[in-house]
């Protein structure tokens, strides 16, 4: 019956509201159900709320305190947040030296974390780090240079004669029973160097980084001090350098 109910309805007519009167025209739009829902909506939330607040002031203890009390009140029924004390230019100083020491702790921890990379990797293995450098054999003429044989000079295996580091000989190999690595092997320890270098990288950044910002605070403390100065230049840093004019001290 549902179905006949809808398919009944979809053939009436639609009936629309109808619009302000000319001679009413002065008072506006006339107001439509939906308008009517929308103002109705509002109002009961307005009213919801203020019945919600008023059982609040109903409930409330008048022994309860918090801290707000102390740093807010209201005046002329306006909710107004009492300023902070503001600090002293020798208390800010002391906050930009508390400031610098920290940044420069961690600094010392970052610069001895990047030693301690490099002395393990030694930056070998690494194209865009290590120096470019040659090992260059020197033989008696064309015909031998031409017939040279790396693994045979070298005394190691073909595998092994492209590293530029950790090349043992033959006899090496046989004595501690060294097989010669897979490629699936070589794969994953270069990929295992490579993330080592990314971190390398990253913390070297990581310590100019906070290199600059120790400046810039040493720059903010000297200019909290006493002494006219004045702006000369930017460094290649884009760091404003400053020069204090010359007082006579009595």
């Amino acid at each position: 019956m549902a179905s006949f109910e809808k398919a009944k309805k979809s053939y009436q007519k639609f009936h629309k509201e109808r619009g302000q009167l000319k001679s009413r025209k002065k008072y506006g739009l006339l107001e439509k159900h939906k308008d009517y829902v929308l103002r109705a909506k509002d109002y009961h939330k307005k009213q919801n709320a203020l019945k919600l607040l008023k059982e609040k002031a109903l409930n409330k203890n008048p022994d309860e305190f918090y801290f707000k009390m102390i740093s807010s009140k209201t005046k002329d029924g306006i909710h107004c947040v009492k300023r902070g004390k503001t600090h002293t230019a020798e208390a800010l100083k002391h906050m930009k030296t508390q400031d610098l020491n920290y940044i420069n702790s961690k600094r010392s921890m970052e610069a001895k974390k990047i030693e301690k990379l490099q002395a393990s990797l030694h930056l070998l293995g690494d194209d865009d780090v290590r120096p470019v450098n040659q090992h260059v054999v020197f033989v008696d003429s064309e015909k031998e240079a031409q017939c040279f044989d790396a693994a045979a000079h070298f005394d190691t295996v073909p595998e092994l004669v492209t590293r530029a580091y950790n090349r043992p000989t033959k006899e090496t190999l046989k004595r501690h029973l060294v097989q010669t690595p897979d490629e699936q092997t070589v794969q994953r320890l270069g990929k295992q160097r490579h993330r080592c270098y990314e971190e390398l990288r990253e913390r070297i950044e990581r310590e100019r980084k906070m290199q600059k910002m120790c400046e810039e605070l040493e720059l903010q403390k000297h200019l909290m001090g006493k002494g006219r100065r004045v702006k000369i230049h930017k460094d290649e840093k884009s760091t404003p350098v400053y020069r204090w004019k010359k007082e006579r001290k009595r």
